[in-house]
């Protein structure tokens, strides 16, 4: 978590990308295989910059989650209290107007948060879940780290910079704003999308019906029937302020190939979709998912691992699934298998204990670049690219008899091998 946005601004814009093959005209960018969560090409995205309502996807989360834990329901009644119904009406704000004392379903309020980026809605959100919207920016906070997310910091639950919320300052100085890196807000995408895809059926439409007769049009021209539109994109996120600039969070799926993409302070409108669209170009053109390890692979030379106190002395080992990878085009031949077997598992002399279960799990199967090249994930805590090695059958424990005579025979073989050393050494 990091501190205020003052102290972040200037060294947001001395940072810069090297090496940026692509060119993208915007201070920060990401790009993500949404199934498994490796990044495939980044520019400064661990700098912190201003995320503006890109943040409404934490709120998008948690409303969802209390959905799921049954906290609060779609159709539960939420009425609109004075602060809320001001703040719908301040100009320049992207807003969806509710009027004082009426009743808004939950579901009609996260649909003109999600769609239109309604302020007053996500506030009116906040105050469901949370009782305050001081509770929740808590509550978000504590899920940000929950969720595994790195530099970041939210204030509130809209994204506005502070000055705009008519006084009511949730948390923070009287100017800041939410702020996060790239690669954190991809990560929440990320989780997003995979805990609550239904969060998909709301951000893919393209304009909203609204309960007061008006319409009111999805930000993300990029969804296929709008301005800018791309095959297969589905959401999820716009945002804008003076301090973020323009930013957008896409996420685009075509076949069994989906992708998240971040772009952070982008020139215009206009421009953080353009760049997007370069990303996406270069997502779809140049990666596929290719099976590296395929099920039941065995490791030349390591099909077995020895077995002490057991019926038989070895057990088959191998992969349980195919281990597949989202890689460039044209370089499956760039990657090697590794092995890696569980030292808990083993004795001191490398050996599996009976009884050993079929299927255990013994250890894992990996793969690495042949050229050294760091496969990067959003978790980037030691998360490998891997599959479970298990034993292909059971080995029950000998019983008691088995045993003695087995040392029994260790004993005598071991005398044998001393008498005959002995022998030999007398000629």
């Amino acid at each position: 978590m990091v501190s205020g946005v003052g102290v972040l601004s200037g060294f947001a814009s001395e940072a810069k990308a090297e090496g940026d093959a692509l060119g993208i005209n915007a201070e920060a960018a990401i790009l993500v295989d949404a199934n498994t969560g490796r990044i495939l090409y980044e520019k400064n995205s661990d700098v912190v910059l201003g995320v503006a309502s890109m943040s409404k996807m934490m709120t998008e989360y948690l409303v969802l989650e209390a959905i799921e834990k049954g906290k609060i329901k779609w159709d539960q009644k939420v009425k609109i209290n004075e602060y809320v119904h001001k703040l719908s009406a301040a100009p320049g704000l992207s807003n969806i107007g509710l009027t004082q004392g009426e009743d808004y379903t939950v579901k009609e309020l996260y649909q003109g948060m999600a769609i239109f980026s309604s302020n007053a809605s996500s506030v009116a959100l906040a105050e469901v879940v949370s009782g305050t919207e001081k509770n929740f920016v808590e509550l978000m906070n504590k899920k940000a780290r929950e969720l595994g997310l790195e530099d970041y910091k939210f204030v509130n639950s809209t994204g506005l910079n502070n000055s705009e919320l008519l006084g009511q300052i949730a948390a923070g100085g009287p100017n800041e704003e939410n702020v996060m890196s790239a690669k954190a807000t991809a990560k929440l995408a990320y989780r997003l999308i995979n805990d609550y895809p239904e969060v998909l059926e709301t951000a893919s439409t393209p304009k909203l019906k609204f309960k007061d007769g008006r319409e009111y049009p999805n930000f993300n021209w990029m969804l296929p029937t709008l301005t800018f539109a791309y095959e297969g994109v589905d959401g999820l996120k716009t945002g804008s302020t003076d301090f973020a600039g323009y930013c957008f969070t896409s996420t685009a799926k075509k076949g069994d190939q989906r992708f998240i993409t971040v772009v952070m302070k982008a020139d215009s409108k206009i421009s953080r979709f353009s760049e997007t669209r370069k990303i996406l170009d270069y997502a779809f053109s140049g990666f596929s998912n290719e099976v590296l390890v395929k099920k039941n692979n065995q490791e030349k030379g390591k099909k077995t691992l020895p077995v002490v106190k057991g019926k038989e002395d070895s057990v088959k080992i191998r992969t349980d699934k195919d281990l597949s990878l989202t890689i460039k085009n044209g370089e499956k031949d760039q990657y090697k298998t590794k092995l890696v077997i569980d030292k808990k598992k083993l004795n001191d002399k490398g050996e599996l204990t009976a009884p050993v279960k079929k299927g255990e799990k013994v250890g894992y199967m990996t793969v690495e670049n042949k050229n050294g090249e760091e496969i990067s994930f959003l978790n980037d805590k030691g998360q490998k690219a891997s599959v479970d090695v298990v034993a292909v059958e059971g080995v029950e424990k000998a019983n008691w008899f088995v045993l003695s005579m087995r040392g029994i025979g260790g004993f005598f073989s071991d005398l044998f091998s001393s008498a005959a050393s002995g022998i030999k050494g007398l000629f």
